[in-house]
């Protein structure tokens, strides 16, 4: 295991950056743009952009990330006299809080609600408007966790 921290920091490392990246577009323009639509073609798009990002590759970064991390938390803890495992156990923690906990705990639920509502009721435009702060606001938490948990894993391998 201990042979392997090196690399799993390194992909761990990867992967938060490019999480992190995806969701900082979502932060700084992907949802203001979809916010610019008619009520409706905002929440068909953001609905269709729901389905879409569910592929091998973007789950792997996601989901694969948290799972590298975990075996990071394990590695930081039985090496913590090795240089760099407070920065590893750090980043791991927060990448794993920030983004598959917080994925699934408010932006998957926020997902699911807006899946649920017809686009042109008025229910709907409620329902969008929620999305747009709280959804918002829970990515541009996982935007900053995927960054500084990135920066972590940087730092543990210097």
């Amino acid at each position: 295991m201990m042979k392997l921290l090196p690399t799993l920091t390194f992909i761990a490392a990867i992967g938060s950056g490019v999480v992190g990246g995806v969701f900082f577009a979502f932060s700084n323009f992907v949802m203001a743009a979809l916010a610019r639509l008619p009520v409706p073609n905002g929440i068909e798009a953001m609905n269709s952009i729901n389905i879409t990002v569910i592929t091998p590759t973007f789950m792997t970064a996601l989901f694969g990330t948290g799972l590298i991390c975990l075996a990071l938390i394990a590695g930081a803890i039985m090496g913590w006299s090795q240089p760099g495992s407070y920065w590893l156990l750090t980043g791991a923690v927060i990448y794993l809080i920030g983004n598959p906990i917080v994925t699934m705990v408010f932006n998957v639920p926020l997902n699911d609600a807006l899946a649920a509502v017809d686009p042109a009721s008025s229910n709907g435009a409620a329902v969008w408007a929620n999305h747009l702060s709280q959804w918002v606001m829970w990515n541009h938490v996982r935007t900053v966790s995927a960054i500084v948990a990135m920066a972590c894993f940087i730092f543990a391998m210097l």
